[in-house]
């Protein structure tokens, strides 16, 4: 089955060019472009991305005023061409004018974005997110900590080279009396699942859920 791209039928082309314009006279380095989903798409450069993103909020015409989101994007191995490994991308949307706006910056391993918390404080939560996963730094962000994984967490999960089982497992240590982190230690049996049950469909080797559950410190020296 092919999926259906979804078109915003309703939306005025008129009024996407109007904005799409209005973006190139005010904004003559950016990249302006109306996608295939009736959004107009702005690709800036790090320097400029806070200054296009505060226009927007406030042109009149247009008062982008609301942030929908704040992703990130890791092009690892998906572009030569293209020296930045990720994107950050902004869904703006303007009630009064009923249209949406993406702005995306591309920026390389390293460097930070600046923050927009100042202008939608609705982005402290999404940045985070965003740092937590990508390892995206978001510079005069107020309180720039993960928000989804664990304070100890080694990585970033949505990275494209982030191992698929992780680096570490937690466990609870009697001894400690706490959860405790160690390497993961998967055994090739646990991974042939028939599709019933994550524990319940394992193909003849139940016993090995419980039987791995103990932790050998030697194991991991």
């Amino acid at each position: 089955m092919t999926a259906q791209l979804h078109i915003d039928t309703h939306l005025k082309t008129s009024e996407l060019e109007r904005c799409a314009e209005l973006c190139r006279i005010a904004l003559p380095r950016a990249e302006v472009a109306i996608t295939p989903q009736r959004e107009v798409q702005l690709t800036v450069a790090v320097t400029e991305l806070y200054a296009a993103l505060a226009w927007l909020k406030d042109a009149e015409g247009l008062k982008f005023s609301q942030l929908m989101d704040v992703c990130g994007v890791d092009y690892l191995a998906f572009n030569p061409a293209q020296p930045q490994r990720f994107a950050v991308a902004y869904h703006l949307l303007s009630p009064t004018q009923n249209l949406r706006v993406r702005v995306k910056c591309f920026v390389a391993e390293g460097e930070s974005v600046p923050s927009v918390v100042a202008l939608w404080p609705a982005a402290n939560w999404f940045e985070r997110e965003t740092y937590d996963m990508y390892g995206i730094v978001f510079a005069g962000h107020p309180d720039l900590r993960r928000i989804l994984t664990d304070y100890d967490f080694i990585g970033h999960p949505l990275r494209k080279d982030f191992p698929l089982n992780g680096h570490v497992e937690v466990y609870y240590d009697a001894a400690q009396g706490r959860v405790a982190y160690k390497p993961v230690d998967l055994p090739q049996e646990l991974r042939n699942f028939d599709s019933v049950s994550s524990w319940k469909g394992l193909t003849g080797n139940t016993h090995l859920a419980e039987t791995d559950n103990v932790f050998v410190r030697e194991e991991f020296k």
